[in-house]
């Protein structure tokens, strides 16, 4: 193992290091490959994924000619300084087949064998929720909770979201800790039936979150437009 001088990396002895591409909203692994310091150096100066090409022999930009480009913001080293991460902000797919993902299968622990693919394999706990509950809108069982929910319309998911929130700042004010997690898991729950109705992925709302990051509350609620007049309470729906 040799020390190049230009970074502080330990590359291999053909001067490359492994590279994960992570998605730095959603924590989605999305690609992984191999990088010289020159390819690394690119890739800080540029914010554009630079690697390796192993068969070509000569460095690459992702999405230079495809358009699926990830935009780094972050480059991430381990204890050891010899693996990386680019924290990246992906368009479009990131793997070759045309998945967001290059990790998009999944492998059954006592035969090894390929079981999922693409939403059914979703990596984190939020994708795999998002998943089930955008699945639940065609779901053919009568006895579906989100089914409901959605064939209810808008009306009778804010009126669940309100009331789930009025529920949780409750269990904040004066009860246990497992009611505080187990009433902010339904409003978690009700909102993202809600993006799911209106076809809006939970990524664009870590975005929010992330572009707020720096900005103290009182800016941040000084910049927005004049609100909406405050539509009357909706009456409390049984659970």
């Amino acid at each position: 193992m040799s020390t190049l001088p230009t970074l502080p990396l330990t590359f291999d002895p053909n001067g490359l290091v492994p590279v994960i591409v992570q998605d730095q909203l959603t924590g989605e692994v999305r690609m992984f490959a191999f990088a010289t310091a020159e390819a690394i150096e690119k890739t800080l100066a540029t914010g554009r994924a630079t690697f390796w090409s192993r068969s070509r022999n000569e460095l690459w930009e992702k999405g230079r000619t495809s358009g699926h480009t990830l935009q780094v913001s972050r480059v991430l080293v381990d204890c050891d300084a010899d693996c990386v991460i680019y924290a990246a902000d992906p368009h479009g797919a990131s793997c070759h087949t045309g998945e967001p993902s290059c990790f998009f299968q999944a492998l059954d622990g006592e035969r090894g064998e390929t079981l999922a693919r693409a939403s059914e394999a979703s990596q984190t706990l939020l994708a795999r929720l998002e998943a089930t509950l955008e699945a639940r809108k065609t779901s053919t069982g009568t006895a579906s909770y989100t089914k409901s929910l959605y064939e209810a319309g808008a009306p009778k998911i804010g009126a669940k979201v309100r009331e789930e929130a009025g529920e949780f700042a409750e269990a904040i004010a004066s009860e246990t800790d497992e009611r505080v997690v187990s009433e902010a898991a339904d409003v978690l729950y009700h909102l993202i039936v809600g993006l799911r109705l209106r076809e809006i992925p939970l990524r664009r709302v870590f975005a929010k979150l992330a572009s707020r990051l720096g900005t103290s509350g009182h800016e941040e609620k000084a910049s927005r437009g004049p609100s909406s007049p405050a539509a009357p309470a909706a009456s409390r729906p049984p659970a």
